[in-house]
C-alpha cells in the first residue's frame, strides 16, 4: 500500500489466460496449504486456499471422503481452480465451484471476510468464481460425501451416433463426455456412473498402455511430426482416433475422473446453451472440412447442469462445453478465430482460464448477473 501497488493473486499458472497478470504485486499461495477442518456431521472440509487439488484429493481419500465431481486436471490449486470455474462433466453435479459452502476472503482493505450463505451471502454468491477480483482467497470449504465406486466405460463410437444420440447419453449417465477426432468421423466417448464396486482398475500394463503409451508417448510424437509435416494429420488422425479400444474399470473418483495430461497444447473453451451443442459441433466440423486448417488435437464435449453463480459459464442454464485445442508450437489463431464466431454465434461464454478475445460488452451480454459482480468488485476493491 506504501508503494501504491496493486495486488494480485495467483495459483499455478495453469490458465492460458492473463487473469492473474499485474504490474504490481503478485501473491503466490505455495505455503498456504493444507486441510484446516473435516466436519464430518456437516459433510464439509476446509482447505488452505494453496493447497493443489492432487493433494486435495489424495487428502480426502486418506479421510474416506470424496468431492462430488471434478474436473480430469489436479495440478491447480484449490482457490485458482474455483476462480475461474474449473469443471468437469456432470447430468447432475456441477463445477468444484459449485460444491463450496464456505469462503474466507481477504479484501482491498486487509478485511478478513467468512463467506457462506448466512455470512455475507452476497460476496459468497459471486465470490465463487470471483477471478481474483474481489480479494484474495484464503480457505474454501467443500461439500464432500462419503468415498465411492466409480465405474468408467469408455468406448469408441461413430461422430453421428453420438451427435444424434447426445441427449440420451448425457440424460442416461452420470458424467458423459466424448472426444470428436478433426479429419475423421471417430469420436471416443467415456461415461462415468456410480457403482457398488469393488475395484477392478485397468491391470498397470493396461493403465500403461492406454494412458501413457497411447495417450501421451505416441500421441505426442504424432503431433510433433504434424508441427513439422501438417499434410500428414488427416491420415495420422483416422488411424489414431481408431487406437483406443474399448475398456471398462472401476476405482475411487479421482482415479476416474482425473488423466496424465503431459502433451502441451493451448486450448479454447466455450460454454453453450446445451440445446446447442450438437448443431455448434457440427457447424465445427464443416468449417474444418471446408477450410486448410490440420488440426491433431480431439475436441472435448462435456457438460454440466446450470448453477446459480453469477460469473460461472453454466450461471441459469444448463450446458454444453466444446474445447478446442492446438498442439503447443503449432499456430493456433486461424482455427481459434474461427470456432470463436461459431461459439459466439450461439451465445458462448468463454472459459475464463482459456484463450478468447471477448470483451466486457460482450461479457455482459452472455452473463445477466455481470454488472452486479462488477458493482460488487467495485465496492469490495
Amino acid at each position: 500500500a506504501a508503494d501504491g501497488l496493486r495486488v494480485k493473486a495467483v495459483g499455478t499458472g495453469h490458465s492460458f489466460t492473463a487473469a492473474a497478470a499485474t504490474d504490481g504485486l503478485l501473491i503466490r499461495p505455495e505455503r498456504l496449504t493444507g486441510v484446516r477442518e473435516i466436519d464430518r456431521t456437516a459433510g464439509t472440509v476446509t482447505v488452505a486456499a494453496g493447497t493443489p487439488l492432487k493433494r486435495l484429493n489424495e487428502t480426502l481419500s486418506a479421510h474416506g471422503l470424496s468431492l462430488t465431481n471434478m474436473g480430469d486436471i489436479t495440478e491447480q490449486t484449490v482457490s485458482g481452480a474455483i476462480s475461474t470455474g474449473t469443471h468437469g462433466t456432470g447430468r447432475d453435479s456441477a463445477s468444484i465451484a459449485a460444491q463450496i459452502r464456505g469462503l474466507e476472503l481477504v479484501t482491498a482493505d486487509g478485511s478478513v471476510l467468512a463467506c457462506s450463505e448466512k455470512e455475507n451471502p452476497e460476496v459468497f454468491a459471486a465470490a465463487r468464481v470471483g477471478l481474483g477480483a474481489l480479494g484474495v482467497i484464503t480457505a474454501v470449504t467443500f461439500a464432500v460425501e462419503p468415498e465411492f465406486w466409480l465405474t468408467a466405460r469408455e468406448e469408441p463410437m461413430p461422430f453421428d451416433r453420438v451427435t444424434a444420440e447426445f441427449d440420451q447419453l448425457a440424460a442416461e449417465n452420470e458424467h458423459f463426455e466424448f472426444y470428436w477426432f478433426p479429419h475423421t468421423g471417430n469420436c471416443n466417448t467415456k461415461r462415468n456412473n456410480r457403482s457398488p464396486g469393488p475395484a477392478a482398475p485397468p491391470s498397470p500394463l493396461s493403465a500403461w498402455i492406454e494412458d501413457e503409451l497411447l495417450s501421451n508417448t505416441l500421441f505426442r510424437a504424432l503431433c510433433a511430426l504434424g508441427r513439422t509435416a501438417p499434410a500428414t494429420i488427416p491420415p495420422v488422425a483416422k488411424i489414431s482416433s481408431r487406437a483406443l479400444s474399448a475398456r471398462t474399470y472401476t476405482d475411487i473418483p479421482y482415479k476416474v475422473f482425473t488423466s496424465p495430461r503431459r502433451v502441451r497444447f493451448l486450448e479454447m473453451e466455450y460454454a453453450l446453451p446445451r440445446e446447442a451443442a450438437v448443431a455448434a459441433l457440427r457447424e465445427l466440423r464443416a468449417m474444418i472440412e471446408r477450410s486448410r486448417l490440420r488440426i491433431s488435437f480431439p475436441v472435448e464435449v462435456r457438460t454440466a447442469p446450470a448453477d446459480d453463480i453469477p460469473l460461472s459459464t453454466a450461471a441459469g442454464r444448463d450446458t454444453a462445453y466444446l474445447a478446442m485445442h492446438q498442439y503447443r508450437g503449432t499456430s493456433h489463431h486461424a482455427y481459434f478465430s474461427a470456432a470463436e464466431q461459431i461459439m459466439t454465434a450461439h451465445g458462448g461464454r468463454p472459459h475464463w482460464g482459456k484463450l478468447h478475445s471477448r470483451d466486457a460488452g460482450y461479457l455482459a451480454g452472455v452473463y445477466p448477473r455481470f454488472d452486479e459482480f462488477r458493482a460488487l468488485r467495485d465496492r469490495l476493491d
